[in-house]
């Protein structure tokens, strides 16, 4: 029983207005670009290992959270281009330091009925211990990102 209080989920999901595809091929075929469409948070993405937007392929993360610098080395486990998913696990880094398991899925559904997307980010992780707190700043950390994202795509039009 006690297990279970040390899992959780969270998700945070932004209407925005470019086209679904153009925002799924921003993480999923050139997340190294991240970093120029939101370069207060992200300050990097490199391919490690495989190709971008390939399943089991290693990308590393620089990045700023709550005004701090950090990093992550994730696999790409899962990539649906029909339904604009992509999900990766996330092997080291700053999150490593408090959950024994971290996977990040992106979906984005174009809007029904209208121009634009949503875009939704779901977290599920395994704490270390019942002493970390749930990773809730990371909620408007990517609402911030996924609208900086936007307007860097619908300024590429």
């Amino acid at each position: 029983m006690a297990q279970s209080s040390l899992l959780g989920e969270l998700e945070v999901e932004v209407e925005i207005k470019s086209p679904a595809a153009k925002f799924y091929h921003m993480y999923a075929g050139r997340p190294h670009h991240v970093a120029n469409a939101t370069p207060r948070n992200v300050k990097a993405c490199d391919l490690h290992d495989g190709d971008w937007g390939e399943v089991g392929s290693i990308i590393f993360w620089n990045y700023v959270h709550d005004g701090q610098a950090k990093v992550a080395k994730e696999r790409i486990e899962v990539v649906e281009p029909e339904k604009r998913l992509v999900k990766f696990r996330v092997l080291e880094g700053d999150l490593m330091e408090e959950f024994k398991d971290f996977v990040i899925t992106l979906q984005v559904t174009p809007k029904q009925g209208g121009n634009g997307s949503i875009v939704r980010w779901h977290f599920e992780y395994e704490k270390i211990d019942e002493n970390i707190s749930h990773p809730e700043t990371l909620i408007p950390f990517f609402a911030e990102m996924i609208k900086e994202i936007d307007e860097h795509l619908l300024s590429e039009e």
